[in-house]
């Protein structure tokens, strides 16, 4: 079994920076893609960044220019850069990632870690 592990999180003033690591237990480099989603209290979760196991990055407009999603297959880990941080930027940030077989798919999901943007 994958186990994702997110880490990084925590309280930050606006206009701050922070760097999320989500580190994999197992080789990284078959999980296409990668994903970094948060979740607001009280609202759904949303998409912020997808990287490819080629490392073609997208992001949700709300988050162009300010976050950069990067992975390192070497050392099994995956990271979202924010800068320019806003108080709507606050929630649980949660990495995912999905692997494809000829047979099956699967996702894999870690616990989170918190976000907290202060005006």
């Amino acid at each position: 079994q994958v186990r994702l592990v997110e880490s990084g999180g925590g309280l930050v003033q606006a206009g701050g920076s922070l760097r999320l690591s989500c580190a994999a237990s197992s080789n990284i480099a078959s999980f296409n893609p990668m994903a970094w989603y948060r979740q607001a209290p009280g609202k759904q979760r949303e998409l912020v960044a997808t990287i490819s196991n080629a490392g073609t990055e997208h992001y949700a407009s709300f988050v162009k220019g300010r976050f950069t999603i990067s992975r390192d297959n070497t050392k099994n880990t995956m990271y979202l850069q924010m800068n320019e941080l806003k108080p709507e930027d606050t929630g649980v940030y949660l990495c995912a990632a999905w692997y494809e077989t000829d047979y099956y798919e699967t996702d894999y999901w870690g616990q989170g870690t918190q976000v907290t943007v202060s005006s």
